[in-house]
């Protein structure tokens, strides 16, 4: 049985229907609707198929317009909006049932060398020193609800995640709106080394953060993901993309959330190679609607 990763690869082929107009295949493990991040992923690479594979992706910038539907397939409907001398630009629409479910822009350009700083990295313990989600849901999957018991224990995930500072997802305590975490590409039941270039490893960067980010605005409020008072959902994406990607690296994801207001929270992610390098940068609105 094919791992999730190479699940998640082909999910990111998009089907090409005809001119600038992509079909992309669904999952459909259990979710009321389509994972953010997926849809994010497979615009990125329906766009990233009418561009020269000399220009990379330095900037998305996306709405989330309706919840997608798991059980059906997504059309990308791409526009060159404009291809000049160094950048290029292009608009996607995802379609589902005749309606546009998502919208984003994003912008490409031949390598060239500049002006260079960046933030320093943060102090984290290396990912080698802590333990991965899955083992810190088997140490404590006798306090776990059902249905997330089985639910966490029996799925695959692409991406192996390990939380400097985990919490209790179902009795969480007010905390500092921060956390890191490290991840990579979970390569290790593939049956072939994971051949990714330029345009799906920035693909891959995209499905994955989307993973986590919205947690970080819920940390103040010491409210759980589980409590039915809760709608929360995210409402944009933007992500920069500042070196190239190498998805089988241990990568920390620093995130912070600066503010919450009017049912909203902003996130603000950074994501660092582990000798330092800052490789991309996110910023996600979502919403977070309480009915106290």
């Amino acid at each position: 049985m094919p791992t999730a990763l190479a699940r998640l690869v082909r999910l990111l082929a998009v089907e090409e229907l005809e001119v600038d107009l992509y079909r992309g295949a669904n999952t459909d493990a259990g979710w009321i609707r389509v994972y953010g991040g997926q849809v994010v992923a497979q615009a990125l690479a329906a766009a990233q198929k009418t561009v020269d594979p000399g220009r990379h992706v330095h900037s998305l910038h996306s709405y989330f317009i309706r919840p997608g539907d798991p059980k059906a397939p997504i059309l990308y409907r791409v526009e060159r909006v404009r291809d000049g001398s160094s950048f290029t630009t292009r608009r996607v629409a995802a379609i589902q049932h005749g309606v546009p479910i998502f919208l984003a822009d994003a912008s490409f350009q031949l390598p060239e060398e500049g002006l260079s700083h960046q933030l320093p990295m943060p102090h984290a313990p290396a990912p080698a020193r802590l333990p991965s989600e899955a083992e810190l849901h088997e140490r404590a999957k006798h306090r776990i609800p059902e249905p997330f018991r089985t639910l966490w224990s029996s799925r695959d995930r692409p991406f192996e995640f390990r939380p400097v500072a985990p919490g209790n997802p179902f009795r969480p305590e007010p905390r500092r709106a921060h956390a890191q975490t490290w991840f990579r590409a979970d390569d290790r039941a593939l049956p072939a080394p994971l051949a990714a270039g330029p345009a799906l490893s920035a693909a891959l960067l995209a499905y994955a953060s989307d993973m986590t980010l919205l947690d970080t605005c819920i940390l103040p409020h010491g409210v759980s993901w589980t409590d039915p008072k809760l709608q929360a959902a995210s409402l944009d994406h933007n992500l920069w993309f500042h070196q190239p990607y190498d998805p089988l690296a241990w990568h920390l994801y620093e995130q912070t959330s600066p503010v919450s207001s009017g049912g909203r929270g902003l996130n603000i992610g950074h994501v660092f190679r582990e000798d330092g390098l800052l490789v991309a940068s996110v910023v996600q609105e979502g919403l977070i609607r309480y009915r106290g």
